[in-house]
């Protein structure tokens, strides 16, 4: 399975940003997509994951600022970042997740600052 992400950049704070990951290589009809973060000097850390029956986990920190979505083929997951903080400044990860084993995208930089 191949992750490509893409959407990073810098953006001010209380700014949008929106993450998209494509994943090609796989036709499972059961999975989970999801992004992760590490942030400077923290550990890689969930922010948001939706599964094929549209389950959804937000981070506490993210709820009601973050959306997580995906296209009908289950093959591209999307982040929309509102709201951006400083704090929310982090390589992000996509992450794809069926029966056969986990994958990890390269990342992409998000940074908040003015």
């Amino acid at each position: 399975v191949q992750l490509v992400e893409s959407g990073g950049g810098l953006v001010q704070p209380g700014g949008s940003l929106r993450l998209s990951c494509a994943a090609s290589g796989s036709s499972s009809s059961n999975n989970a997509m999801g992004w992760y973060r590490q942030r400077p000097g923290k550990e890689r850390e969930l922010v948001a994951r939706i599964d094929t029956a549209g389950i959804i986990i937000y981070a506490d920190s993210v709820k009601g600022r973050f959306t997580i979505s995906r296209d009908n083929a289950k093959t591209t997951v999307y982040l929309q970042m509102n709201s951006l903080k400083p704090e929310d400044t982090a390589v992000y990860y996509c992450i794809y997740t069926y029966v056969l084993g986990t994958y990890w995208g390269q990342g992409t930089q998000v940074t908040v600052s003015s």
